[in-house]
């Protein structure tokens, strides 16, 4: 397939994950062609969602994916890199480590970059719709970029996939532009372009995404070089409707991909029919008391004082009593008890056993 035609119609795998996690994203990569995306002998950096330092399946990339990215490009490309930036709600740095992505990082001798440190370069985004100039990581700027979401439901955004994970690319405030998220994610991406995506929806999250949401086993891995046209089939086959989904169908007007499902080539498993039920997310009580705020006579008083630091204190208490008194332990061992990927969790993530599994 020339470029040209590579470019009107994009590919998109589409794998059942039978045995082996990290096959199954081999076999997706290999599918979607990505060494026409990723250059030989490229630095890469490897951006998963670690958007929760809770531990909950189906909030974060599961590591087993990244290795199986790893796994692939081993041999192909002269480095890599993982990167992940903190939030004001979500220690990155305890993210990475219960997810198993330290261990995965020592073992595979990748380097662990928190973006949020630095060092930034200032960069102008062109024709901004939101986003004028961002302090961009300088890693972002000389590695080429494959992002490895999840397959979630989000409050806001319906679906956080391929293009909502370079979100994390820009700094802890981002949450300042919540309400023009649609419009800021489209800039983000003309930035922060991803090469090549690959998504897991082996154990997505469903409900009140993308933190306190119902894990939903999904064993599948999505992969593609048009991260709009992955968003986009990702979508159909949760049960959404990708061309009422803002911020595809505005990343597919600013020409970053296809957002059109009828002018894709899904490659793997027929997924014409597919549809996984994934229940559509709802704000949860952070986001409700956030968005009044903002809309609010007291946004300014608020967002742009020290009374900030109350109010994300009192957010992470909910997400406490969320996890410790409420559904999310619940969640969590719908999973750990899952016979495939329980096991996975258990094994590479979870420091000691859940109090339902010593009993």
């Amino acid at each position: 397939m020339s470029a040209i035609s590579r470019k009107m119609r994009p590919k998109v795998s589409l794998v059942q994950v039978r045995q082996s996690v990290p096959e199954a994203v081999r076999e997706a990569m290999e599918l979607a062609d990505w060494k026409s995306f990723v250059p030989k002998g490229a630095q890469v950096a490897l951006k998963p969602n670690l958007g929760f330092d809770f531990f909950l399946p189906g909030t974060v990339t599961g590591p087993w994916v990244v290795e199986g990215v790893i796994q692939t490009l081993k041999g192909y490309v002269s480095q890599i890199y993982l990167v992940e930036s903190g939030q004001i709600l979500v220690n990155v740095e305890r993210a990475f480590q219960q997810t198993g992505m330290a261990d995965l990082c020592r073992r595979y001798g990748v380097p662990w970059v928190n973006m949020s440190k630095g060092p930034f370069k200032k960069l102008r985004v062109p024709n901004g719709l939101i986003l004028k100039e961002v302090e961009a990581p300088e890693i972002l700027q000389r590695t080429t970029l494959i992002t490895i979401p999840v397959m979630k439901t989000h409050g806001r955004t319906v679906i956080t996939g391929a293009l909502k994970n370079q979100w994390g690319c820009l700094r802890e405030l981002r949450h300042n532009y919540h309400l023009v998220l649609d419009r800021a994610l489209a800039d983000v991406n003309v930035l922060f372009k991803p090469a090549f995506a690959v998504m897991d929806g082996t154990v997505g999250l469903e409900g009140n995404g993308p933190k306190s949401g119902r894990p939903k086993v999904a064993n599948r891995v999505l992969a593609s070089g048009d991260a709009v046209a992955l968003d986009t089939i990702a979508a159909k086959i949760m049960g959404f409707d990708p061309r009422d989904i803002g911020h595809i169908q505005l990343c597919a007007e600013r020409g970053l991909g296809v957002g059109d499902p009828d002018q894709i080539e899904v490659v793997g498993e027929d997924a014409s029919e597919l549809n996984l039920g994934f229940r559509p997310g709802k704000n949860n009580a952070v986001a409700v008391v956030e968005i009044a705020l903002r809309r609010s006579f007291l946004r300014d008083f608020v967002f742009h004082t020290p009374l900030l630091s109350l109010l994300a204190l009192g957010a992470i208490l909910w997400y406490y009593i969320w996890y410790y008194l409420g559904d999310g332990r619940h969640y969590r061992d719908l999973i750990l008890n899952h016979p495939f990927y329980g096991a996975q969790w258990q094994a590479q993530a979870m420091p000691a056993p859940p109090q339902s599994a010593q009993r």
